[in-house]
């Protein structure tokens, strides 16, 4: 069973910085599709960063330039930089694994961790 688990989220001052991280285990972690998504309090989820088992590199446009997905395959981490936060990003931060077995496509979240931007 694969399992993910954040850390590093907390609370930062607008303009200021986090680093997540994600930790993986129970899979073939260098096979997985990793993706960072968010959800704000009343509003959809929605993806903030991929990266592939490539290491190409996907944003959502309001974060390009200001965050940084990067993973470690022999570590099974991933992690996510993010820089010159603004309030509206207050949010819980999920992790998520996706990989595809035979035309089946997995998918796996961890529990979110809470990101609180003040102004």
């Amino acid at each position: 069973q694969v399992q993910l688990v954040e850390s590093g989220g907390g609370l930062v001052q607008a303009g200021g910085s986090l680093r997540l991280s994600c930790a993986a285990s129970g899979g073939p972690f260098s096979s997985f599709v990793m993706a960072w998504f968010r959800q704000a309090p009343g509003k959809a989820r929605e993806v903030v960063a991929v990266i592939s088992q490539n290491y190409n590199k996907q944003y959502s446009d309001s974060m390009k330039g200001r965050f940084t997905i990067t993973r470690d395959n022999n570590k099974s981490t991933v992690h996510l930089q993010m820089n010159n936060l603004n309030p509206e990003e207050t949010a819980i931060y999920y992790c998520t694994a996706s990989i595809r077995v035979q035309s089946q496509e997995y998918h796996y979240w961890g529990p979110g961790t809470q990101v609180t931007v003040s102004s």
